[in-house]
């Protein structure tokens, strides 16, 4: 590298340039950064300085990468492939059960798994710090973005060790009080329904709702699983939900008469995936949380007992 290009820019400056090329816009970019939109164009403007070239293209829907920024992008990930393995080998000179361990999970996941289980995990480690992303998009592992995370699928990709937690049926449940008025179900349309929004309609059980459920039978639709678990116990109306979940709200299942249930296709299977970095697996703080949320899975009977894969 010529010398007066060697303290030009530094990580950091290719980092932002990262986040710039995956997100596509300033904003989305900021965002996973944790600054604002500004900065990111300042960082990003200081570095086409440095480098003497133009990276992105303007325009009113985001950013567009130029043949430069196409040029820099494999070097600059190796880069990060490379910082990333770093921090690991770090890390792994951890030897005491104490630090912040970073966890995500699906919401659903984290109110009936993960915090209903903290005061065990405080009782057990009282020197680990448990920060939890209870969010259905997923962190990038491989980028550090998270030490553990439990996924709805098992990821094919990258270096990365898993463990199947469960596979659960769907169910149509309901409060007591509202199954018990309902009865045997002879049409789904005779009940009012809860659903997930249009931004999670990708979900398996969205999908099969909207397949079956008429339309002018859902009363609610939500992107919240606090609202949705919530309006089920009130009684607002029935759902599909995995076991798992609907015991842990008191939710019973719906009855439906046998023409009905002929006429369906199968409710969905949802899959638990607990999921690490390797080189991350064996450092003391990572091992014990992962140790503890497979214990917890078999307390509640969902744990399958398959190895790590």
């Amino acid at each position: 590298m010529p010398a007066y290009l060697q303290n030009a820019f530094s990580w950091d400056d290719l980092r932002v340039f990262l986040a710039l090329s995956r997100a596509g816009t300033l904003t989305a970019a900021a965002a996973r950064l944790g600054v604002n939109p500004s900065t990111v164009g300042r960082r990003v403007g200081a570095l086409e300085e440095a480098l003497g070239a133009r990276l992105f293209d303007r325009t009113p829907d985001g950013v567009l990468p130029t043949a430069a920024a196409e040029r820099l992008l494999g070097h600059a990930e190796r880069l990060e492939e490379a910082a990333s393995g770093l921090a690991a080998e770090v890390s792994g000179f951890e030897s005491g059960l104490e630090g912040t361990v970073r966890l995500t999970a699906p919401p659903a996941v984290a109110e009936a798994l993960i915090a209903p289980a903290l005061p065990r995990l405080r009782e057990k480690y009282p020197a680990l710090v448990l920060e939890l992303d209870a969010s259905v998009s997923y962190a990038d592992l491989a980028r550090r973005e998270a030490d553990i995370a439990v996924r709805l699928v098992r990821p094919t990709s990258g270096d990365l060790v898993s463990v199947k937690l469960a596979e659960e049926p769907s169910v149509i449940v309901a409060s007591v009080t509202l199954a018990s008025s309902l009865g045997t179900l002879r049409a789904l349309g005779d009940a009012s329904w809860i659903a997930w929004d249009a931004s999670l309609g990708h979900l398996s059980d969205a999908r099969w709702v909207d397949k079956h459920v008429p339309r002018g039978s859902v009363v609610l639709r939500t992107n919240s699983v606090g609202a949705l678990l919530t309006a089920a116990e009130h009684g607002v109306g029935v759902l599909l939900l995995t076991r798992a979940h609907a015991s842990a709200r008191r939710l019973v299942s719906v009855p439906l008469g046998k023409r009905l249930r002929a006429s369906l296709s199968p409710t969905p299977h949802t899959s638990l995936w607990l999921v690490g970095h390797r080189a991350l697996r064996q450092v003391p703080r990572i091992a014990a949380v992962w140790s503890f949320i497979l214990e917890e899975a078999r307390r509640g009977g969902l744990a399958t007992g398959g190895g790590a894969r």
